[in-house]
């Protein structure tokens, strides 16, 4: 099904690339999304969108509805969402743990944003697969996301995401006792030469990443903190890299955690039965901050950390 728009210029357009005078009349499209549909001139003359507009000129355009069907294919409610905040434009959520994202060859149903799909409407704009997705948290990070219900609403988030305008808190439990208590890292990212599903800091190329750590508290008789980590750069695995390459791994981390280097100076009977059979690192993105992207109005959510990090502050706290 396609929606046609009729567009007329005024003397206030006249003068400019005609694909400009286009979007400047769709501020919902992007110039690229408009260069895709069909444009005609009412007049029946050749039209090129690097052309200036003319007082007059009258363009029809035909706007194709979106093809999406891989993550519409089984959408299902496997899991009950919670919900921080909605409305037409945006839903917040609380991820997680356990859950992958989106669909994709060794995961075809049961993602999150199936899960989405069953409850509400999400745009289209990410792909076929993403519908509504601008950030992701690994399959086994719980905590705060951010989606896009209208086309609107992604274009705006998109902006916000890579401009890293946002304030995005994490939560993780380490290994090792630091003896300060903030620091900054930074250090270059890039995928792993020996392991695919690995990144690690490298000393050229990559992305630059930059991560400031705050000690939130210490259990000293079993060599495990607690770190509240602030994302000012949002590069795969970040977090986990950063702290691992830095002698502080997540625990419980299967990729970065060097578990069995650790678990064996573990005495707590009780924590080690957590240890040992837990999977999944314990890392939570507490604090999502973001400006709205339709109505500018601040907002900010805090995700409660899920039950298995609540248990293991628990197994800690009567050390």
């Amino acid at each position: 099904m396609t929606e046609t728009k009729k567009f007329l210029v005024d003397e206030n357009n006249t003068g400019i690339r005609i694909d400009k005078f286009l979007s400047l009349s769709m501020p919902e499209f992007s110039r690229s999304e408009i260069q895709k549909f069909k444009i005609e001139r009412v007049d029946g003359k050749n039209l090129k969108l690097s052309e200036k507009t003319k007082h007059g000129d009258e363009f029809i355009v035909e706007i194709a509805e979106k093809e999406t069907d891989v993550a519409y294919d089984n959408i299902s409610s496997d899991f009950d969402l919670e919900i921080l905040y909605e409305d037409d434009d945006i839903i917040v959520i609380n991820k997680p743990r356990g859950v992958v994202m989106y669909p994709s060859a060794g995961n075809k149903t049961g993602t999150l944003v199936q899960n989405l799909l069953a409850y509400t409407n999400l745009s289209a704009l990410g792909g076929q697969t993403r519908p509504g997705v601008v950030h992701r948290l690994d399959k086994d990070t719980s905590g705060a996301m951010v989606f896009a219900k209208t086309d609107a609403a992604y274009r705006g988030l998109v902006k916000i995401f890579s401009t890293h305008d946002l304030t995005r808190k994490y939560i993780a439990f380490v290994w090792g006792v630091p003896t300060w208590g903030g620091a900054e890292i930074t250090g270059n990212i890039a995928r792993s030469s020996r392991n695919r599903q690995k990144m690690s800091l490298v000393k050229t190329g990559g992305k630059p990443a930059h991560t400031i750590v705050n000690v939130m508290d210490v259990w000293t008789r079993s060599n495990i903190s607690m770190f509240r980590c602030t994302l000012m750069t949002g590069r795969t695995h970040q977090i986990r890299v950063h702290l691992s390459s830095h002698g502080f791994p997540v625990l419980c981390d299967p990729l970065y955690g060097r578990e069995k280097s650790h678990i064996g100076s573990v005495k707590d009977p009780e924590l080690l039965e957590f240890l040992k059979n837990h999977n999944g690192q314990m890392l939570h993105a507490e604090v999502l901050e973001f400006v709205h992207p339709i109505t500018g109005e601040k907002m900010h959510f805090k995700a409660h950390m899920p039950d298995d990090m609540i248990e293991l502050k628990d197994i800690l706290d009567a050390e």
